[in-house]
């Protein structure tokens, strides 16, 4: 009974969040700014294109101030920044008309290259490595019942 009557009291015992510590204009400016960026993150294939969505992704968003316009980073793949500079005033539109303002005043492109590929491709290579090294010693066991579990088990870790 006597918890009920605490708790309408408004006496709340526990950590305060982060959110409600902040000030309200600072809150007024982080709602602003991350719903821009994290509404453009949502919806960037609707705002670009198929074509587009493929080699490019929104890096970040930095507000207006009164010594800059609004700006959009967006990432391109090496080899693809003109297409993305054609379509700059497509954009441009799409995501003013998206928020319904003028939300978005200026894109910035950065290129990237894809070398991430590159780095999957050697890091396979080694796992096989291993797993053939290994497989030379599961043919070398004369036991035929451990032979194949062990030959299913680096079938599995192989599909992963």
């Amino acid at each position: 009974m006597q918890f009920k009557n605490s708790s309408k009291l408004g006496h709340v015992q526990g950590l305060r969040s982060f959110r409600d510590t902040l000030p309200k204009n600072v809150k007024k400016i982080i709602n602003k700014k991350g719903h821009i960026y994290s509404e453009t993150l949502n919806n960037w294939k609707y705002i670009v294109g198929e074509d587009l969505f493929k080699f490019c992704y929104p890096k970040s968003f930095k507000n207006s101030n009164r010594f800059g316009v609004s700006t959009l980073i967006i990432m391109v793949k090496r080899g693809h920044e003109v297409d993305m500079e054609y379509s700059k005033k497509k954009i441009l539109d799409k995501m003013n008309n998206f928020f319904g303002y003028s939300v978005v005043e200026k894109l910035k492109f950065i290129s990237f290259d894809d070398d991430q590929n590159l780095f999957l491709s050697q890091k396979t290579r080694q796992k096989n490595v291993t797993i053939n090294k290994y497989q030379n010693k599961i043919k070398d066991i004369k036991n035929d019942k451990i032979k194949k579990s062990l030959l299913e088990l680096t079938k599995v870790y192989k599909q992963k």
